[in-house]
């Protein structure tokens, strides 16, 4: 990837930085120049939550070269909370833990390297969130 492309779509890989039409409210990510609902041409730029659930999945067994470091690996179809439904590549847990409506949240990861001196690009991936479950124990205290 180009150095000036990896700046422009900084936004967007660590953010989750979307759009919305100004006319009929519809949500994009990526963003959109035209609103494939009304066709409205303004936008308001807006910041998605990263959290969602897992929509659909698949594991990645064969892949491109410069993704075989993470062979197999799993690649997510998210519902985040506002809406939006993207693509992404799970990550912190193995192929076989992964379940369709699994509670997911954004994190920032490195995506590829171009080489020993290259460019090193980051951006967003899920993970499953971890749910803790409060319990009222008291711990006994030295006196």
């Amino acid at each position: 990837m180009e150095i000036p492309r990896n700046w422009r779509l900084q936004k967007q890989r660590y953010r989750l930085q979307g759009n919305m039409c100004s006319s009929c409210g519809k949500k994009y990510f990526p963003p959109r120049k035209i609103c494939m609902h009304c066709k409205g041409k303004d936008f308001q730029t807006i910041e998605f939550s990263g959290k969602g659930t897992v929509y659909s999945f698949t594991t990645i067994y064969q892949s491109a070269p410069r993704f075989m470091e993470f062979v197999p690996y799993t690649v997510a179809l998210v519902d985040l909370e506002e809406g939006v439904r993207i693509t992404a590549q799970l990550t912190d847990i193995t192929p076989e833990e992964v379940f369709i409506g699994m509670d997911v949240e954004m994190v920032v990861r490195r995506i590829s390297e171009e080489g020993e001196r290259g460019l090193i690009t980051y951006g967003y991936k899920f993970r499953p969130v971890l749910h803790l479950e409060s319990t009222s124990t008291t711990s006994p205290r030295n006196t």
